[in-house]
């Protein structure tokens, strides 16, 4: 992990973390638009929270990126510049390995076992794991199944991404398996893909659903290919540093409203998900749905082979088991 943050940062840091919690505003920070499932989600926490404290506790949803990317928000938390964030796995591993385990590809089989590790015994523990890297983790929300997206040529096989120069999130575990895959993965934050795309510094891109269908993205890319290859969960994080300033009660509402926009996330994606492929087709965008899943699985094999003993072979294993 890099931890050298500019000065100004952490003077900011500082000078928040000191500041009276009287107002009680907390901004709300993600990189997707508002119009999103995260939109959803932030929409969702800030009802309820302000439902649930009279108004004493108001939200500021920071959409699109404007507090920054996701790892540069997370780092913001932790020194606390930024009361909370909705973020990708993508650089929570940086802070708390484990959550490497949830990014295995094919490790989940649907949607609903991935819920149930998650809103279980698995999923709180990992949560619970956060607090050692001045972060509190309140619930798991979701990104949902990743797919890919290009404007060289339709996707059917393994073979086929070779020389694909794709973005993947800042993750080593999705790195290595687009490697495997034969592709040029490019890690960069998400607030740079759109421009990247546009110039054709790189190819592809892969993400759920709902983050192909709300940033338009048949405008750049021609190609998508319905691999279902890693379900992505997002959480809901809040600084340690300001979860300390508040009261036992209002924990209790912070949580409870975290759970709601989780909720809310998951019920966007789910639509989303329905309505997406047919909305992708509508704007010209080829979609193979058709996709030998197995002939992916058995080439990114040897992922597992790599980092499976790092990043505790036992948490993938009780997540398997959770799904029988």
């Amino acid at each position: 992990m890099n931890k050298f943050l500019s000065s100004s940062l952490i003077v900011a840091g500082l000078l928040l973390a000191s500041a009276p919690v009287s107002a009680k505003t907390l901004n709300l920070g993600f990189t997707p638009p508002l119009d999103s499932h995260y939109g959803d989600a932030g929409k969702a926490f800030k009802a309820k929270i302000e439902e649930l404290s009279g108004g004493d506790i108001t939200v500021s949803l920071k959409p699109a990126g404007a507090l920054g990317g996701e790892r540069s928000v997370v780092e913001g938390l932790q020194i606390g510049a930024i009361e909370m964030t909705i973020s990708s796995t993508g650089p929570i591993g940086n802070f708390v390995p484990d959550v490497y385990a949830l990014d295995f590809p094919f490790l989940f089989k649907s949607y609903e076992s991935a819920h149930k590790v998650l809103d279980g015994e698995i999923g709180q523990e990992l949560l619970d794991q956060m607090a050692d890297s001045d972060l509190i983790g309140l619930a798991w929300a979701e990104n949902g199944f990743r797919h890919i997206t290009n404007s060289k040529h339709p996707i059917v096989k393994p073979s086929d991404l070779e020389g694909i120069k794709l973005r993947t999130m800042e993750n080593e575990v999705h790195i290595a398996a687009f490697q495997a895959l034969g592709a040029a993965p490019t890690p960069m934050s998400w607030t740079e893909v759109l421009t990247a795309l546009q110039q054709g510094t790189i190819d592809g891109q892969e993400n759920p659903t709902p983050i192909i269908t709300v940033n338009h993205m048949w405008e750049i890319q021609k190609y998508v290919t319905m691999t279902g290859h890693v379900y992505s969960p997002a959480v809901v994080l809040m600084s340690k540093v300001h979860w300390d300033q508040l009261s036992e009660q209002e924990q209790k509402w912070v949580k409870e409203a975290a759970h709601v926009a989780a909720e809310a996330s998951r019920a966007t994606v789910a639509a989303k998900e329905k309505s997406g492929v047919q909305l992708m087709i509508d704007n010209g965008m080829e979609v193979v749905t058709d996709v030998d899943k197995d002939a992916f699985a058995a080439a990114v094999q040897p992922v597992y082979d790599e980092f499976a003993p790092k990043y505790a072979p036992e948490l993938i294993q009780r997540i398997r088991d959770a799904q029988k």
